[in-house]
């Protein structure tokens, strides 16, 4: 191979692996964004929600099943 083909295919490799690590970069930060709380829409802000309504009802029935 001659040095402008060993250029071409370095310079080939180095963007595609910077495509691939953006891409990663990308999808980390959303995935992420969706773990904080943000005042209500959030997966975080549901699983919060739903932790406070499973609590409640865990006392309503050990509080019937008490009587």
């Amino acid at each position: 191979m001659t040095p402008a083909n060993w250029a071409g295919l370095i310079v080939s490799i180095i963007a595609i692996v910077t495509a691939f690590s953006g891409a990663i970069r990308w999808l980390v930060k959303h995935y992420l964004y969706e773990l904080k709380p943000n005042g209500g829409s959030s997966l975080k802000d549901s699983v919060v929600r739903l932790e406070e309504k499973v609590e409640l009802l865990h006392e309503l029935v050990f509080e019937m099943v008490k009587k």
